[in-house]
Order: structure tokens, then C-alpha cells, then sequence
């Protein structure tokens, strides 16, 4: 490949002056070339983690069965679910009922606002895994941080960052990403790791977002960005055709254990990052299949209560409020396609089987809920370990 190869992860430092005292600012290794031999139990895991999620993402296409219409519910409801627990980690929670009105457009807490935004960013993870190029990337940053100007949406941050210690300068910061002018170099050593083909992907995948963890070039949105990052690379590799398997819902399963293999990679020691990232993907291929297999119940309730003729709208609109579990009637008319009174009448079947319930009481503009959906992602959630 005409790179030479390393074999360390390890950040290297640099003085740097803030305020009026020196500090210092990190030197990620460069990995283009990294050679990462692993210890067969570990590479072992790896493989049972990337044959799980393939499974997984097979069984995909199979399931609830009987849909008709050319929504994806699934995909819908697993992307959702993805960015809620991405952003989760770090610490922006919303409920299911919360996310699914701001989807929809309607008022609610700030926080389902910035999951919104989520799920639109790693819904612009297509176009990355095609590409996995800095236009790309930057796309993704740009609708994950649309409207939030601190961020610089869709640009690399042009000023000194650090994380944690809380304080004016970087000097009890639990770790200081390197300076603002080193970030273009990096990131062309990040891409030149994310074009090679000899890397088994979940690996890949991992090393890859450590290392953008570690690079740091945003001013905000690094983390949920980065595991967009972890899609596109698993995507481009055949691994998953999905963008919503539910990955950082397995991380969220140990955090502490996230975190302290991010630091040791950056100490020069990437397995437990490799590791971390397979046991996730263990997790969430469990936690995604149970999902599945609630919704799949709630559906098959829907279908045994419900009388109407095989034509009619609301078979088509039970895809829909899986997908989108708060609906308005112009909404629904406006997704299937159908006049405003034929979307009234499926909204009146679905009452009456007990799929859709009311927010409130108000006549206009009422809207609507599938609260047993809504269930079966808060419990996802709460297996996950995610509150909100």
C-alpha cells in the first residue's frame, strides 16, 4: 500500500501554550498502516460478534411478515432506537413517546429535538459508507448539528478542545485532542485507514472510531458522529445492510468499560476497544431480536382485531405507526397517499382495535398514539440501560 506500518495506538504529546502556561495537546499515532495482529481469543470473538450481526441483519428482511406498502418499518423503528441510545451516551436522553412527537414535528423537550437530529444524521450514513471520504463525514456532522452554530456544523472545529475537568484551561482535563492546525493530517491518516480491505470490518469499525474519538475534530457532536462512523464502516463492508442495528444500545450495556478501553487505546493498547466493540455487538443483536419479536406480537394483535377489507388504508398504515408510532390524520393521508377522509376512517379502525390512542383532547390537529409500540422501545431502552 506504500505506507509504512506501526503497530502502536499510543498518542505521543506536544507542549502547547494556554493562557499563560504550557500544557499539552496529543499526537495521535498514525494508523494507515497499522498492523494489529490479535490474540486468538479475541479474534475469535470478533468473528462470532460480525457472524451474529450478520445474522441479525438477515433476519431483518424477514420479519413482521404481512406488511404491506413500501415502508421499511423496521428500519425506521431500529434507526430510532440506534440514535437514541448513541446520544444517550452522551447523556441526551429522550422517551420514545418524546422522540416520536419531535419526529413528527411537534413541540416537546430540547432533548428529542437533538435526537431528532441524530436519527437524520445517521440516516446521511448511506452516503458515507459509500463514500467514506471528508465530504461525506462532514455531511453527517452537518445534520446531526444543524442549527447549533457553536458546533461549526459540517466544518472541523478551529479551536483548542479538551475533555472533561471543567475548568477554563485544559489542565485537569481527563484528555486534550491535538491542536486545531494537526487536525487535516490526521483525519487524511484516519481515511487512508478506512480505504483499506485487509482489515476484518467489526475490527476496523473499532479502531476506526477510537481513533476519531481520539482525534477529536469537532467542537460538539464527536461521539455521535463517530458511531455514524461505526455504521458506515460496517456497511461498506457487507457486515450490515441496515443503518439502525442497534449497536450503541450494546454499548450502553457497560459504559465504564467503553470508556476505560478508549483510554487504553490511547495508551497504546487497542484490544480492549476490539473487545468492547464485540461484546456490544453481542448485546445489541439480543436486545435488537427481542425488540423484534414484541413488535411482532403487537402487530399480530392489530391483525386478529382488525375486520376491515384487504384494500382498505389501514392495512397499509399499520407499517406506518410502527415506523412512526405519533401520527396526525393529515400525517397518515399525507404517507399512504390517500384523501383526508379515507385517513380519518383508518385512524377510526386503528381506535377501535386499540392501536392508536389519543395524546389529548383536542379536536384539531389531534394527535395520535401507538402506545404499545411505545412500550416495546422503552423496554428496548431499559435493556440497554438507557433512562428517559
Amino acid at each position: 500500500m506504500g505506507t509504512d506500518l506501526t503497530t502502536s495506538t499510543a498518542v505521543g504529546w506536544e507542549q502547547r501554550p494556554w493562557v499563560a502556561d504550557p500544557d499539552h495537546a496529543a499526537l495521535p499515532a498514525r494508523i494507515a498502516g497499522l498492523d494489529l495482529p490479535l490474540p486468538s481469543d479475541l479474534a475469535a470473538e470478533t468473528e462470532e460478534a460480525t457472524a451474529a450481526v450478520v445474522r441479525f441483519d438477515a433476519e431483518l428482511s424477514h420479519a413482521l411478515l404481512g406488511l404491506t406498502g413500501e415502508i421499511a418499518p423496521l428500519d425506521a423503528v431500529l434507526l430510532r432506537t440506534e440514535s437514541a441510545s448513541s446520544s444517550q451516551i452522551e447523556h441526551i436522553t429522550a422517551g420514545a413517546r418524546a422522540l416520536a412527537l419531535a419526529t413528527l414535528g411537534e413541540r416537546t423537550r430540547p432533548n428529542a429535538a437533538l435526537v431528532a437530529a441524530n436519527v437524520r444524521a445517521m440516516g446521511a450514513a448511506p452516503r458515507l459508507a459509500a463514500e467514506l471520504d471528508e465530504a461525506a463525514l462532514l455531511a453527517a456532522h452537518r445534520a446531526l448539528m444543524d442549527g447549533q452554530e457553536h458546533a461549526r456544523p459540517g466544518a472541523y472545529r478551529d479551536v483548542q478542545g479538551w475533555i472533561g475537568g471543567g475548568a477554563p484551561t485544559p489542565h485537569t482535563a481527563h484528555f486534550v485532542p491535538p491542536h486545531p492546525e494537526r487536525l487535516p493530517a490526521d483525519m487524511d491518516d484516519l481515511f487512508a485507514y478506512l480505504r483499506r480491505t485487509d482489515v476484518p470490518a467489526l475490527v476496523q469499525a473499532a479502531i476506526a472510531h477510537a481513533q476519531f474519538e481520539t482525534i477529536h475534530p469537532f467542537a460538539d457532536g464527536n461521539g455521535r458522529t463517530g458511531r455514524v462512523l461505526v455504521h458506515a464502516v460496517l456497511h461498506r463492508a457487507g457486515t450490515i445492510t441496515r443503518m439502525g442495528v442497534p449497536l450503541s444500545a450494546g454499548l450502553l450495556t457497560d459504559m465504564a468499560g467503553y470508556f476505560d478501553a478508549l483510554t487504553a487505546y490511547r495508551d497504546g493498547d487497542p484490544a480492549p476497544i476490539v473487545s468492547r466493540f464485540a461484546q456490544a455487538a453481542l448485546a445489541a443483536v439480543g436486545n435488537g431480536r427481542q425488540l423484534v419479536t414484541d413488535l411482532d406480537e403487537v402487530l399480530t394483535g392489530w391483525r386478529e382485531r382488525l375486520t376491515a377489507r384487504r384494500d382498505a388504508a389501514v392495512w397499509r398504515a399499520l407499517a406506518v405507526i410502527i415506523a412512526q408510532p405519533a401520527v396526525t390524520v393529515d400525517h397518515l393521508a399525507q404517507v399512504l397517499g390517500v384523501s383526508r377522509p379515507a385517513s380519518q376512517r383508518a385512524v377510526d379502525q386503528l381506535v377501535e382495535v386499540g392501536a392508536l390512542q389519543p395524546l389529548n383532547a383536542q379536536r384539531r390537529n389531534r394527535v395520535w398514539l401507538a402506545t404499545e409500540v411505545l412500550a416495546c422501545l422503552d423496554e428496548f431502552a431499559a435493556r440497554a440501560g438507557r433512562r428517559g
